[in-house]
């Protein structure tokens, strides 16, 4: 064969692949409704998989790639916008994310790159590794999935809008706002939750969790403004060494599940220096867990700082080892709390409060192993999560009177023990006599 005719059967296999029909990542969504989103917000051991996993991520060559327009100055800089991204706020910038990712992936030390001056709307999508060491993921703009579920892609998964599965040694960072138009989802009529002024208002049925990282360890996520999530802002599931810092997260009190942080199935994890104000836990830990550091939060309103709940379904859940210290929590339903539901096995244990300050709290210390969320119509069960080695110390500021400050309802098969309060002191708020009588059983004291 002669060059000319061996060049020709090159540019027409070329021009055969690069018709080719698009993979399952290379689904496209217009986004009809204009919106101008400004920087918001307030102030060794084998890990267990949930049952609820993300799909395995299309193999490579499956979805359509974008050839960056221009390159960077700095070859490791992957921005967004070089690959076809417009930033509007309306057009569907998700396979320029997809094929910045594929391309920073790649790369030892890479940044993948959102810029300031853009709103990149992009849909449910799966950022896979694994990938060369040292990724980051910077956002400074905003970025935002499709403005409620009327708008949500029928094909795309309602569980969850960015998973970031099987990665190691990955940082999310940046100056912007992970904005995730939740208030269409709270509405949809399924789950009734108080509302403002005394009011109830439906919530929230088959909602995405906003950030999910899986399967993943080595993990940095900080700076970063996460508001308005359809339901848990940030879930980190089946992982390893995550450090979280400087987080702002901020959605209504009467959003509801909007959890700020949970983890499960994750073992040693810090959270300092974030504020989490929401519609639910500000921090839960769920079953799996163990070595949780958590310092200098500020939480509220919402439902304060939660262990569990635990055990639902009779199953096994184990949490050890957490530490909370130096926290705030303001104007919430509940202050530091541990959950679990009769009929679980498993074990809460080395659990300690120390150095935190409530300010107008429901239920500032509460532990219940008669954890029920269908208002007391559960089952009465004899067998118990165990909670074990819990110690209060240095809890002071001041409680709602609707609630007594404290409560334990331990097992009466298997009783909480070793549990140690030091330097205690709740006060009503706004020095408003108690609603309760000195002695009354309903303090929840222990005697």
């Amino acid at each position: 064969m002669g060059i000319p005719r061996a060049l020709l059967v090159l540019c027409i296999a070329t021009a055969f692949l690069s018709l080719g029909p698009r993979g399952s990542l290379g689904r496209s969504h217009l986004h009809k409704r204009q919106q101008s989103h400004g920087r918001r917000g307030n102030g060794g051991h084998r890990l267990q998989s949930p049952v609820d996993s993300p799909a395995d991520p299309p193999a490579a060559g499956t979805s359509t790639t974008v050839t960056p327009s221009n390159s960077s100055s700095d070859s490791s800089v992957f921005d967004v916008r070089s690959f076809g991204a417009v930033g509007d706020g309306v057009t569907d910038d998700t396979e320029a994310f997809r094929s910045a990712w594929r391309a920073a992936c790649s790369v030892e030390s890479a940044t993948l790159s959102v810029p300031s001056d853009g709103v990149f709307m992009i849909t449910s999508t799966i950022f896979p590794g694994p990938c060369q060491p040292g990724l980051v993921f910077q956002v400074d703009g905003v970025v935002m999935p499709p403005d409620g579920p009327q708008c949500w892609p029928k094909s795309d998964s309602k569980h969850q809008w960015l998973v970031f599965y099987q990665l190691e040694g990955m940082t999310l960072r940046g100056e912007g706002t992970i904005e995730g138009n939740g208030e269409d989802w709270w509405s949809l009529p399924c789950k009734p939750h108080r509302g403002p002024h005394g009011s109830t208002l439906p919530g929230s049925c088959d909602s995405p969790v906003l950030i999910r990282f899986f399967m993943s360890c080595n993990l940095t996520v900080r700076d970063l403004r996460i508001e308005n999530s359809p339901q848990f802002h940030i879930k980190f599931d089946a992982c390893e060494d995550v450090h979280i810092e400087g987080l702002s997260i901020n959605s209504p009190a009467f959003s509801p599940n909007t959890d700020g942080v949970h983890i499960e199935n994750t073992r040693s994890v810090t959270i300092y220096n974030s504020m989490i104000s929401n519609g639910d836990d500000c921090i839960s830990i769920g079953p799996g867990c163990s070595d949780v550091d958590i310092q200098n939060v500020t939480c509220g309103p919402g439902h304060g700082i939660s262990i569990g709940s635990l055990g639902m379904h009779n199953s096994e859940a184990c949490v050890s080892n957490v530490s909370v210290k130096n926290a705030v929590i303001r104007n919430s339903d509940n202050g530091v709390r541990i959950k679990t539901w009769q009929g679980g096995m498993g074990s809460v244990s080395d659990i300690s409060f120390d150095t935190v300050y409530m300010e107008n709290v429901r239920n500032c210390i509460i532990i219940d192993q008669y954890y029920c969320s269908n208002k007391g119509y559960c089952q009465n069960q004899s067998s118990a999560v165990y909670v074990s080695g819990v110690t209060y110390a240095n809890i002071k500021g001041t409680y709602d009177v609707r609630s007594p400050p404290m409560h334990f309802a331990c097992s009466d098969t298997l009783p909480c023990t070793n549990i140690t309060m030091s330097e205690v002191e709740l006060l009503p708020h706004e020095g408003r006599p108690a609603r309760v009588a000195p002695g009354d059983p309903k303090l929840g004291l222990l005697t």
